[in-house]
């Protein structure tokens, strides 16, 4: 299965993180999306192959995100868990895998590494400006037990600011102004990442992967004009054996 993956956090906090890529296989190659013109029995077939590559996991959180900043915590599970209009999921369930399909958007990832519990949040624009960092940051914390500065942080592999050209709402939903007449750049990590600080996370990186300009590794929804497939993000804690 081609993936990146966060070794460090493996090493470090013992959590399972990574992100899918694009690999080099026929067509689109590995394409985690749900709702494509795919064979059915062709994406769930990656998907099968996906769950096997983490044998630690025995349920897998799943969904239809809409681009807002609903956060939903979820208890103990097997199987599939398929929700619909969620963009961020939150667990202290060891063995639930969370996962959210990218294309662009930012993955963020939040581990609190001393409560053993994780939160995985879907940030495109929209749900970044409408808050989903502090909200899934909060839904974290207060189930944890912990606060904001026990917490690390991870934007993955999206879009960057060069390649992002956006018009002035995009601006105004983070309390910006362009100079000129546009287009404008934003780079949706550094905003997540100025977010973070001002909720006080205690540690926050950055990938310096674009999805956009390393569309070779990636999918782009924006640089293929809105054809290409999807990535999975993924986070959790692997039961123990």
């Amino acid at each position: 299965m081609p993936r990146f993956a966060l070794d460090e956090w493996q090493e470090r906090f013992g959590v399972v993180a990574g992100i899918t890529a694009r690999g080099d296989g026929p067509g689109r190659g590995y394409d985690l999306g749900l709702w494509t013109d795919a064979p059915v029995g062709d994406v769930m077939a990656r998907w099968r192959a996906f769950r096997a590559a983490e044998p630690g996991f025995g349920a897998v959180v799943l969904g239809n995100q809409v681009h807002r900043a609903e956060v939903v915590w979820h208890e103990r599970a097997d199987g599939w868990l398929q929700v619909e209009g969620i963009d961020g999921h939150a667990t202290s369930a060891p063995g639930v895998l969370l996962t959210v399909t990218v294309a662009d958007c930012i993955p963020v990832y939040l581990v609190a590494p001393e409560q053993r519990a994780v939160a995985l949040l879907h940030a495109g624009w929209r749900g970044a400006a409408a808050g989903i960092l502090e909200r899934g940051l909060r839904l974290l914390t207060s189930r944890a037990g912990c606060a904001p500065a026990d917490v690390v942080m991870h934007c993955g592999v999206g879009i960057c600011g060069g390649c992002y050209e956006v018009g002035p709402e995009v601006l105004e939903g983070f309390g910006l102004r362009g100079d000129g007449r546009g287009p404008w750049h934003l780079d949706i990590r550094e905003r997540l990442a100025e977010q973070a600080a001002e909720l006080g996370v205690g540690e926050v990186t950055r990938s310096s992967w674009c999805s956009a300009h390393h569309r070779p590794l990636f999918y782009s929804h924006r640089a293929s004009a809105g054809t290409d497939g999807r990535m999975v993000a993924y986070l959790g804690y692997p039961l123990k054996r």
